[in-house]
């Protein structure tokens, strides 16, 4: 029997967030961060980052309660991590965006 938190069948707000973070730990680490070299192995963080936001979008509920607050905030990490991703992977490759040396 498989734990609960690798289960993909079951709601998991743990799972999301630890697949969002690791990637976006992955994504410093590929990327290089305060040189921003670019790298096409940033798009494997950025789809796990996805996949972690919709597994955490699963755990909503219909209703209004402070638990579907928390989860739109848990949400809102998401979304701003997977943005991070994203900005990693294009930076080095928009000229016009880059400062001026």
């Amino acid at each position: 029997m498989r734990p609960y938190l690798f289960n993909p069948r079951a709601h998991s707000l743990v799972r999301g967030n630890v697949l969002v973070l690791a990637s976006l730990a992955s994504a410093f680490w590929l990327s290089h961060f305060p040189s921003d070299r670019p790298s096409a192995f940033l798009v494997l963080p950025l789809l796990i980052a996805i996949v972690g936001t919709a597994d955490t979008m699963r755990c909503m509920k219909k209703t209004w309660s402070l638990y579907h607050g928390g989860v739109l905030l848990l949400i809102y990490m998401d979304l701003m991590s997977t943005f991070i991703i994203l900005f990693f992977f294009l930076y080095p490759y928009l000229p016009w965006f880059a400062p001026t040396r």
